[in-house]
């Protein structure tokens, strides 16, 4: 009788431990302002119908008093890296007016080909932001009458347009 007292005596002062310090963490963490986890569950924002390509996922504290609000972006395997191409005018004179947009930092290379595929010029090579560019390049006959190809590489994609010089 006595063992079972002792051990219905202990889990109940278990669960009452275990109650006192959840309760006394909850209320130290309804005074804290800069965890922002916490105050999104207290006030929920309206949601948008947008979808985000990265996650927000906060990072734990790597000292008590230091909270840690990094973001973490995630790309999707059907995320394209370079999208809305764009060259014009087409037929070239002067100038090629170049539009594209790149979704994350990348490596932008942009080489004009010949018809059987060798390189003739690179017109433009260096690490560009995320968004939409624009670029225009002069030719000041640096090219023969004829068919030629823009080549736009960034990252491992690239994009082919045809083009012809008059």
């Amino acid at each position: 009788m006595v063992t079972t007292s002792t051990k219905k005596n202990s889990w109940i002062i278990y669960i009452a431990l275990v109650l006192f310090v959840n309760l006394f963490f909850c209320s130290s963490f309804a005074h804290s302002q800069a965890d922002s986890t916490y105050l999104r569950f207290l006030k929920p924002k309206a949601q948008k119908n947008t979808f985000k390509s990265s996650l927000h996922l906060v990072m734990p504290p790597i000292r008590p008093s230091l909270i840690s609000t990094s973001k973490v972006v995630v790309s999707r395997p059907d995320d394209k890296l370079l999208s809305n191409v764009l060259v014009y005018p087409n037929p070239i004179t002067d100038q090629i007016n170049l539009k594209y947009e790149v979704s994350r930092n990348a490596l932008v290379s942009i080489k004009i080909l010949d018809v059987l595929g060798n390189e003739v010029i690179t017109i433009f090579s260096q690490r560009v932001e995320p968004g939409e560019k624009t670029y225009t390049y002069l030719l000041n006959n640096k090219l023969p009458r004829g068919f030629y190809f823009i080549r736009i590489i960034a990252g491992t994609e690239s994009v082919i347009k045809r083009i012809s010089v008059l």
